[in-house]
């Protein structure tokens, strides 16, 4: 099956209103820039989606991707571990004024209910938290002598990843430390868009070089020359 989008536009146009958008990259390490901004393209010419309740590791940086989502007014509500990291202001502005949402999630507790929605996993235990606000209200148990707080898997409907090389029927490969959440958030969303660098023909991957098998990505798009977050942010690019 031909999975192929022809064009980053067509990739993003059955993204709905307020549904849950997980997007991957650690950073701007595997973040997909480019899918970003063409939902924001979206976004400025027909006014969605909207409503957006975003996964990622942080809220986004300087002017760009994520934070350009936020500071146009999609995302409603972010789940993420680190919403004050560097050049944050986006956000940090829309929370102070109540216009925005945010579930902190400790980085390995995000990573594991990600994998865990992904792995057919609907809860798991882990000592991170105990004791601790984000633990309230969530049940505990015992387990040799040491307490431990139940966490719920995390899904998405739809999740926006970044790979390397990919065929036309789905399979990715990831560059470095760009796989980070991008394989556990294409296995975890109900439907997953992905662009990758290089769009090959089905079979001129090594199988054993595969990631993400195509099973999981349900449209690929081209995008040879992937912008790089950081590079942006420190040219002082807004979107």
């Amino acid at each position: 099956m031909n999975k192929t989008s022809p064009s980053l536009a067509d990739a993003v146009s059955d993204i709905p209103d307020g549904v849950q958008l997980m997007i991957g990259g650690f950073g701007g390490s595997g973040a997909p820039i480019e899918l970003i901004h063409a939902l924001i393209d979206r976004f400025r010419a027909t006014g969605s989606p909207k409503n957006l309740t975003v996964i990622n590791n942080n809220a986004g940086n300087g002017a760009i991707g994520i934070a350009a989502m936020i500071k146009a007014g999609m995302v409603r509500k972010m789940i993420c571990s680190f919403p004050r990291s560097s050049n944050a202001e986006a956000f940090n502005e829309k929370y102070l004024a109540g216009e925005i949402e945010l579930e902190l999630i400790p980085q390995g507790t995000l990573a594991e209910r990600i994998r865990a929605r992904g792995a057919g996993i609907p809860a798991f235990y882990t000592p991170t938290s105990f004791g601790t606000e984000l633990a309230e209200g969530k049940p505990t148990e015992t387990f040799d002598d040491k307490m431990y707080v139940q966490e719920l898997w995390l899904k998405a409907d739809f999740a926006l990843i970044k790979g390397h090389d990919g065929d036309e029927t789905g399979n990715l490969t990831y560059r470095l430390a760009g796989r980070n959440f991008n394989p556990l958030m294409a296995m975890a969303a109900d439907r997953t868009i992905a662009q990758v660098s290089n769009l090959r023909a089905p079979g001129s991957i090594d199988p054993e070089a595969v990631v993400t098998p195509g099973i999981f990505v349900d449209k690929i798009v081209e995008v040879p020359a992937p912008q790089q977050e950081e590079v942006l942010v420190r040219r002082g690019v807004v979107y």
